[in-house]
């Protein structure tokens, strides 16, 4: 007999990057004591990085079991039907003490033939950031692909890349095809597809302890390159209190922004898990099976089959996000 669905949560998959830091311990009590630790993957069925249940009845099952046991009940029909038991979103905390690659994403046609993988489109929140520190998105003049080739040649790549200068609560929609990079000294949350597929074009010529470079993609980003975006990609959303305001939508998620000074009755008519990432305060999570706070830092995933609950606090702020 199947054990009933509640909100769960999961273990963080915490990733070491020649370019992290100590913030996720320091602001989010994840357990490390490394000096390098750039990402917390949150949700993830990623293969080799499969997240596992932290909580209740079903501590210790993987997420990728409990699609396969729980179907619809878990994903909704309609995404059921579309994924299978393929989870679709990666969600993330990323601290960059470095500046990380400049770097492009294939979308699905092309991440499916090359790596039998989604696309990756994502979406950024920034959750804190050092004085001056920026994000690389998009290009600062109209670009093709000769021009673009052209600067990579020279090295001169940084002179017709974007720089924006980033503060708490600053959003960016990254979608497939757009060159970018997160600068030093921000730490944000990210949400995207569920893709591990990068293609890494320049690495400001940084070598590891041995020495080495990391790998360059350029042979096979080029073709991933969509120079006829606009820039679009700064997200304006409302602000208003204690309700679900619209961020981000698009064909692979939806993101709403929510601060909350008192509590909120939800009813979930998306067909949709939900995901609550709290970025900052704390937040209680109440359903008629459980009752669950997560503070800055961690995350929540609400089974579609859940259809009424409250969130509650004095002060809290979440991403919520569903598909």
């Amino acid at each position: 007999m199947k054990k009933l669905l509640y909100p769960l949560k999961f273990q963080p998959i915490l990733k070491d990057k020649i370019w992290g830091g100590e913030k996720l311990n320091q602001y989010f009590n994840k357990a490390s004591d490394s000096k390098e630790l750039g990402e917390s993957w949150e949700i993830s069925t990623v293969p080799e990085d499969v997240s596992i249940v932290s909580n209740g009845d079903l501590k210790g099952e993987t997420l990728q079991k409990l699609l396969e046991d729980y179907k619809s009940e878990l994903l909704g029909d309609k995404n059921w039907k579309r994924f299978g038991n393929q989870f679709p979103l990666l969600i993330k905390f990323i601290d960059a003490k470095e500046d990380l690659s400049i770097q492009l994403h294939p979308n699905d046609e092309l991440a499916k033939e090359r790596h039998n993988s989604f696309g990756k489109t994502e979406m950024w929140y920034v959750m804190q950031a050092d004085k001056d520190a920026n994000l690389i998105v998009g290009f600062n003049q109209q670009i093709d692909k000769e021009t673009y080739l052209k600067h990579l040649e020279n090295k001169s790549l940084t002179e017709i890349l974007n720089f924006d200068k980033v503060k708490e609560g600053d959003t960016y929609f990254i979608e497939s095809g757009r060159v970018h990079a997160i600068g030093a000294g921000v730490l944000l949350a990210e949400i995207q597809q569920t893709s591990d597929v990068t293609y890494r074009v320049y690495d400001w010529d940084r070598v590891d302890t041995n020495g080495n470079e990391r790998e360059l993609h350029n042979d096979i980003a080029i073709d991933a390159f969509d120079f006829n975006m606009k820039n679009d990609f700064r997200v304006g959303y409302s602000t208003k209190k204690n309700a679900s305001n619209k961020m981000v939508s698009c064909p692979f998620f939806t993101t709403n922004f929510i601060e909350l000074d008192s509590e909120l009755k939800i009813q979930n008519t998306h067909d949709s898990f939900i995901i609550y990432m709290c970025v900052d305060g704390d937040v209680e999570i109440s359903t008629t099976i459980s009752t669950d706070i997560i503070s800055k830092g961690e995350t929540l995933l609400i089974p579609a089959q859940i259809k009424d609950y409250r969130l509650k606090t004095k002060y809290g702020k979440l991403l919520e996000v569903y598909v």
